[in-house]
């Protein structure tokens, strides 16, 4: 399947940035909207940058009836689960009112794009055991309120004819690029200050049993182009490893690549509110229509992670 345009909401941001990466060398014209306050670490050739605000509905509109774009993959928006508590509005709104911009522009602009909308395990009711697709529904949070409602006006709200939007429900997924609010990187930064010395050898961390269904970023994209390219409109896909690990295990492999000497010291303050001890995804669905399977294993993920944060930090110095 070829496309004129594509363009990547969010495209400075962890999965964005990755989505671009992947798309080099792509024969379409990619156009890539960041934030004002979003900066350019990473500036990927042939790709045209537009700043648009999706909270500006008039700026979303004529952004897409210039573009015409024939492919959207909506990687913006507030990402964190535990900010989300104390964010609620601000979660709220860019994931749910950006979203309905986005998609209002289309119906107004008349076009039929393939749209991709990366929701999130969060929408699920929590349970201990794997979740297909047709799990009930049940968000813990304000975060995975919001993704819902992004599902639903990705699916729904592309009236006029215009066909219903591909749904990509990611679960947990680290890598380089990654906020260091969020356990990974926050424990990779945390590893690299301490080896240059910008830190004592005490590293907080929050909740070390939690088990997670753990993707490196660029397995994760990699499932969004295949559900652009292949996916069927409305049908939801798990994007996940279908594999749990201990946030221990994911701190033992980075702990594993440094020589420094660290000690470990719970941070009360990193605990979540509602923190599901289990989250494990079922991706039968992809693996079976569209022939995704994981290819990067996660030492390689936190061998990685560790590498982009000792540079993150000489570059700091």
């Amino acid at each position: 399947m070829t496309a004129d345009t594509i363009l990547v909401t969010g495209a400075t941001g962890f999965a964005g940035s990755h989505l671009l990466d992947a798309l080099r060398g792509n024969p379409a014209r990619i156009v890539a909207w960041r934030h004002a306050k979003a900066s350019l670490s990473t500036r990927t050739p042939g790709v045209l940058w537009q700043q648009v605000d999706l909270l500006d509905r008039d700026a979303v509109r004529t952004a897409v009836r210039a573009i015409r774009p024939d492919f959207i993959y909506h990687c913006a928006g507030a990402a964190h689960v535990g900010h989300s508590w104390s964010a609620s509005a601000a979660t709220l709104s860019v994931n749910v009112l950006g979203t309905h911009h986005l998609v209002d522009a289309v119906r107004l602009a008349r076009l039929q794009p393939r749209l991709v909308i990366p929701s999130s395990a969060m929408i699920y009711r929590p349970s201990s055991g794997p979740i297909r697709e047709d799990h009930p529904i049940g968000p813990a949070s304000p975060y995975g309120l919001s993704k819902l409602a992004q599902e639903m006006l990705g699916r729904h709200g592309l009236a006029g004819g215009a066909p219903a939007g591909l749904i990509a429900r990611a679960f947990n997924h680290v890598g380089p690029r990654q906020d260091p609010s969020f356990a990974a990187a926050g424990f990779a930064r945390q590893i690299a200050r301490i080896e240059a010395g910008l830190a004592p050898p005490v590293l907080m961390v929050g909740n070390l049993d939690a088990q997670r269904d753990l993707s490196d970023v660029r397995d994760t994209v990699r499932a969004y182009r295949m559900i652009m390219e292949r996916g069927t409109p409305g049908v939801p896909y798990n994007v996940c490893s279908g594999r749990t690990r201990s946030i221990r295990v994911l701190l033992e492999l980075l702990l594993a690549g440094t020589t420094a000497r660290i000690t470990l010291q719970v941070d009360p303050a990193r605990y979540r509110p509602n923190d599901a001890p289990v989250l494990l995804g079922d991706n039968s669905r992809l693996r079976t229509e569209l022939g995704w399977s994981p290819q990067i294993p996660l030492e390689t993920t936190a061998a990685d992670l560790l590498r982009y944060w000792r540079s993150r930090v000489q570059e700091d110095r």
